[in-house]
């Protein structure tokens, strides 16, 4: 009896021990997707551990770049500075398209703005703007909230919003979409920006059109949107093993239905 046992114990080890494990880090973005994947990808194989962090697209990649994780998710492509960091350490990212996004300014359901120009956002965001009695709306200061460096949101909204512009040092800087929404749905002065899944995710917070265009799927597919993108997964490397399987579930019309679900928009239209 006892060296069944032993035996017993021997092998619940040893499948354990080769259990697969995959970590993912990096993009709020990108974190509805990863964790919804994960969760249905582990139910259909029970000896995958599949983990999910999401703290920024930045932190994603110098993880993977580090080898503490399997997949970056990224709401941006990589720096040049990561890249020259990836080829001094002999690495080689490999980006893979998962879905689109687009960004969308907010703000607080009682503020009546709901259309801006990106030179007014550009505006608001540095301090030129500073009242909302100056894009139309009530006589009130403007409270900013953006994100931080670490975001690749942040530096998609630096890029295409900001043109070389800093953000106001005042502005209210949070760490995650989940925080922006919390940030502007309790004031209401203040504006944020997100993306497209967590428009629907706080019940005070309402969008603000771009030139009279709001975030929609077919404009973030096609790129019509000022501030469409697209959203990654990178890997070291071409993927093998449970990490491809796991990707290729992801862009299954399974997993891009799933992408719909939470509220972004597959590479492909899925019924």
């Amino acid at each position: 009896m006892k060296k069944i046992l032993v035996m017993l114990v021997l092998s619940m080890l040893a499948l354990s021990v080769f259990a697969s494990k995959i970590a993912i880090v990096g993009s709020t973005t990108v974190l509805p997707i990863a964790q919804q994947w994960a969760q249905a990808y582990m139910k259909m194989n029970p000896d995958v551990n599949i983990s999910v962090v999401g703290n920024g697209s930045g932190n994603g990649i110098k993880a993977l770049l580090d080898g503490v994780a399997d997949i970056a998710d990224s709401s941006r492509w990589m720096s040049d500075t990561e890249i020259k960091s990836a080829v001094s350490k002999g690495l080689f990212p490999f980006p893979i398209v998962v879905a689109y996004d687009a960004i969308a300014p907010i703000v607080n359901s009682d503020n009546p703005v709901r259309n801006l120009t990106l030179d007014q956002l550009q505006q608001i965001y540095s301090g030129k703007i500073t009242n909302w009695s100056q894009v139309g709306g009530p006589d009130m200061p403007i409270v900013v909230v953006t994100r931080d460096n670490s975001s690749g949101t942040f530096e998609v909204w630096a890029e295409r919003v900001m043109r070389g512009m800093l953000v106001k040092p005042e502005a209210l800087t949070v760490a995650s979409n989940a925080e922006v929404v919390r940030a502007v749905a309790s004031n209401k002065r203040a504006i944020g920006y997100v993306g497209l899944a967590y428009l629907e995710s706080g019940s005070n917070i309402s969008e603000v059109a771009i030139s009279g265009m709001k975030a929609n799927v077919e404009a973030a597919r096609s790129g019509a949107y000022p501030l469409a993108r697209p959203l990654f997964m990178i890997v070291n490397g071409i993927p093998s093993n449970q990490i491809a399987k796991f990707i290729n579930f992801g862009l299954s019309p399974a997993g891009q239905k799933i992408v719909a679900e939470v509220g972004f928009v597959p590479i492909y239209e899925v019924k």
